[in-house]
């Protein structure tokens, strides 16, 4: 039994001050005031410092795995190898659940990424679902990213689902002059600066990509009402006007990822959407590609879900940021990462919040004088994963 007690306990609808949390095996089994912790007298304590006792974070989208895989455009690691020394990062970011974010391309316009290849990301899946069954220290998930002009790869995506190996599922269209790219300035900028290309190459690429084959509408309904069978949630993404929310809407999809502009978030959850921003947004103060900026959407109630996106520092930092800098309630940017990801993706029976009977992943919180936050406990299924002490000396 652990007692993780000292603390300011991010429950579902508050923070209650000076409480601690009972865990016994992999559950939650009570929330008590902390004058009650000493009646606990053989279990394990961790004092939390008066930090917040956080349920661990849900990371419902990020491709953080094939930087590690794949480091170089020449270079591929160890799958094995690569989730390992991920979770170890992961971790240490706060991030107890992790849908890592493969992506099925057909062809990827800007980097020759080895780990996009289909063999690879094949190999990848599999990875991902053998660590079910096998030592670990998160849970890992798989979040299949799948572009509608693979239409080569669809079967293959079919068989995954039908495999228990896809844990969400989202369809992009990064066509150029839509969605994310609807300024084809931007495109081709963005493009540029991955790749030595002319404006004349780039013109060309443009004009091959507007005009490649894509699954039909009937098709993708198809496969999102097999995902739905299965308990996946689906997602759209890139959500740029109002009738592509109606159609996605309706093949059952129940999450709109990065919604382009304010008009189309407010859409969405207006739709009763939920609706995902990035959490390097909030910290760079804007979109990379010039779209939605999180801080306001956030501002504007029309984001419900932060995600790593790209790096996993992001989450708990932007947490703080949201609260300090922007004037955001602390309480409810911790949902955004913990009890709505859980939520959109169906696992909060299990986690997301600390609640008793419920799994115990939970992160111990501090702050330096300065205001860092310090990650110093992880718990995962009732388990310590790691402790972290900062020192002067």
């Amino acid at each position: 039994m652990y007692v993780i007690h000292n603390g300011n306990v991010i429950t579902e609808e508050t923070i209650l001050e000076n409480y601690a949390v009972v865990v016994e095996g992999d559950t939650i089994q009570a929330i008590v005031p902390e004058a009650e912790v000493n009646q606990y007298v053989h279990a394990k304590k961790i004092n939390a410092n008066g930090g917040y006792i956080s349920p661990g974070f849900i990371d419902i989208h990020s491709d953080y795995i094939e930087s590690l895989a794949s480091p170089r455009p020449t270079s591929m690691m160890d799958f094995n190898i690569s989730l390992r020394e991920a979770e170890k990062i992961l971790v240490g970011h706060g991030i107890t659940t992790m849908f890592h974010s493969l992506s099925f391309y057909r062809e990827d316009a800007f980097d020759h990424k080895p780990i996009r290849q289909p063999e690879n990301v094949q190999r990848m899946v599999d990875a991902i679902a053998n660590t079910h069954h096998e030592l670990h220290l998160i849970r890992h998930r798989l979040h299949a990213r799948f572009e509608i002009d693979n239409i080569m790869e669809v079967d293959q995506l079919i068989r995954n689902m039908e495999a228990d190996k896809v844990h969400l599922l989202s369809f992009m269209d990064h066509t150029p002059g839509q969605g994310q790219y609807r300024d084809l300035e931007v495109y081709r900028e963005t493009l540029q600066g991955y790749r030595n290309l002319s404006n004349e190459a780039v013109q060309t690429i443009i004009q091959e990509r507007q005009n490649v084959e894509c699954m039909t509408i009937e098709r993708m309904q198809e496969v999102a009402e097999l995902a739905i069978s299965k308990g996946i949630a689906v997602a759209s993404h890139d959500d740029d006007n109002v009738d592509k929310l109606h159609l996605v809407q309706s093949f059952g999809t129940t999450i709109s990822e990065f919604p382009i502009t304010m008009e189309i978030a407010k859409k969405a959850k207006e739709l009763g959407l939920k609706t995902i921003a990035g959490a390097p947004n909030v910290l760079l103060g804007g979109s990379h590609s010039g779209n939605l900026s999180a801080a306001e959407a956030i501002k504007e109630n029309c984001i419900d879900i932060l995600c790593s996106d790209y790096y996993p520092a992001a989450l708990l930092h932007a947490i703080f940021s949201l609260s300090e800098d922007y004037g955001n309630d602390l309480h409810d940017m911790f949902m955004k990462v913990t009890l709505n990801p859980a939520k959109a993706v169906r696992m909060d029976d299990e986690i997301g919040s600390i609640k008793p009977g419920k799994k115990a992943d939970m992160l111990v919180i501090e702050r330096m004088d300065d205001g860092y936050p310090m990650l110093t406990a992880t718990m995962v299924n009732g388990a310590l994963i790691t402790t972290t002490n900062y020192r002067m000396n």
